[in-house]
């Protein structure tokens, strides 16, 4: 199509760095089923050639695809018991959670709440692979919050942080950051690997 030669390919820096990253620590842990809620739907289909899913989301997503399976849910009542669950994510939705922006009901605790489910559900030496917008704290109208990367770790008290990576307001990425690195960012993302021990 005519207007089409750009000299590289555009990609949504947090998006594209937050699924190799999280897509690469399933494959470390390698466990006979992980559990997604929430997330992007390719992030969640590329899973299964590493392992089985289960995607959890309030729409369910019918693909039909084999390795996937498909749960309407809530992240504020996952449909789990109690540390049942070995490895988890929950890639850059946390910050709408309570905003009304799909639908959900207006929340102003909707982050927390969430994250008190999700670590619920992690059962001993599980993993949380966890994201969302960080930096200078705020809200920004009917789309998401952003949050000081200092205080998620606080969110998951019974949960050890493994690992920080995440991608500054320039769009450069890096693994093992300290979360401190990206406390006075505009708009960057962190991501967080965490593990319950035991």
């Amino acid at each position: 199509m005519v207007g089409d030669r750009t000299p590289g390919n555009p990609y949504d820096v947090h998006y594209f760095f937050q699924d190799v990253w999280a897509a690469r620590r399933v494959a470390e842990i390698r466990p006979a089923l992980h559990v997604d809620v929430g997330s992007r739907v390719d992030y969640v289909g590329f899973l299964t050639a590493i392992t089985e899913v289960v995607f959890v989301d309030i729409r369910t997503l019918d693909v039909g695809i084999e390795g996937l399976a498909s749960v309407e849910g809530d992240v504020l009542a996952l449909p789990f018991d109690d540390r049942s669950l070995e490895s988890v994510s929950f890639l850059h939705v946390d910050e709408h959670i309570g905003l009304g922006r799909y639908g959900d009901p207006l929340n102003p605790n909707g982050t927390v709440e969430a994250a008190g489910e999700l670590q619920r559900v992690i059962a001993g030496q599980g993993h949380l692979l966890f994201s969302l917008p960080v930096g200078r704290p705020r809200t920004c109208f009917n789309a998401h919050r952003i949050h000081d990367p200092r205080e998620i770790p606080k969110l998951f008290a019974e949960l050890e942080l493994v690992e920080f990576a995440g991608v500054d307001d320039s769009g450069r990425f890096a693994r093992h950051r300290q979360p401190a690195e990206l406390a006075s960012a505009t708009y960057a993302c962190g991501m967080y690997m965490f593990r319950r021990p035991g």
